[in-house]
């Protein structure tokens, strides 16, 4: 028994060192922008540059649009599959896990051959249009995790049960959507919407292709060109990965805790 715990521990000390300590050399790197010094002018020229302040706040609102939208059709379909389509949730389970599988290059060398300035549907020939692509790339992208994360608080409901209910009080279906059934699965869409954050904020190749100016892109420009602002970058950019992290996981706790609405 001891020997199976000293084997479990060096196991957990190996594996934690495999990715604290680069992290480690990352942010004592990013320190030493002043010569002979630790200080944090690397971070002071990164908050400083209008251009990551522009990048940041355009992909946090992409971002938020993504979460928006991405629930608004995947709460909706998982409950229909659910409820009335059981048949069909292996086919709706295969669709969600196919941008795990089509690289994203592909995803959008085909939007833009589907949705360029000559085709019927131009998106691509104005910014809120390519805007717009860029909103349902992000939502293609993170639908594997969103669908699974609200599928999964779904299957701790009675769904059929408290539709019964609802309709028998003679609420509609916007009723029964937005009183029953999301606040029950709420934790699932923020467990969703947190994944889909971190993914968004660092997502490179459908902004680069699609000439937007998203937080991913820059991060590749400032590492092409200078030394320790990447260095920095780099560790914003994990903070805001652990934070989401850190929420998901209490999202999770606070929905087990937490019953049923009726």
């Amino acid at each position: 028994m001891k020997t199976q715990r000293l084997g479990a521990w060096i196991a957990i000390i190996l594996g934690a060192s495999y990715f604290i300590i680069p992290l480690i050399g990352t942010i004592e790197f990013s320190l030493r922008m002043r010569r002979g010094e630790y200080s944090f002018d690397a971070y002071q020229s990164v908050f400083s540059d209008a251009q990551f302040r522009e990048t940041f706040g355009y992909s946090m609102l992409m971002a938020l649009l993504t979460i928006i939208f991405g629930m608004l059709l995947v709460v909706p379909t998982a409950y229909w599959v659910r409820l009335r389509l059981p048949q069909m949730r292996p086919v709706v389970e295969f669709i969600t896990l196919l941008p795990l599988v089509i690289p994203a290059i592909v995803i959008v060398f085909g939007y833009l051959r589907m949705y360029n300035s000559s085709s019927y549907l131009p998106l691509t020939g104005s910014t809120t249009g390519t805007n717009a692509l860029l909103v349902f790339s992000y939502i293609t992208l993170s639908l594997p995790y969103m669908y699974r994360a609200v599928d999964t608080a779904m299957r701790a409901i009675d769904v059929r049960t408290l539709t019964e209910a609802a309709e028998s009080l003679g609420a509609r279906w916007t009723t029964i959507m937005f009183r029953c059934i999301f606040p029950n699965v709420m934790s699932g869409v923020l467990s969703g919407a947190f994944i889909t954050l971190a993914i968004v904020m660092g997502e490179f190749t459908f902004a680069a292709l699609l000439n937007r100016p998203a937080f991913g892109p820059y991060l590749q420009l400032v590492g092409a060109n200078k030394a320790y602002e990447p260095s920095a970058l780099a560790v914003i950019a994990f903070s805001i990965t652990w934070l989401s992290m850190g929420l998901l996981n209490l999202v999770s706790r606070f929905g087990k805790a937490r019953p049923a609405k009726a």
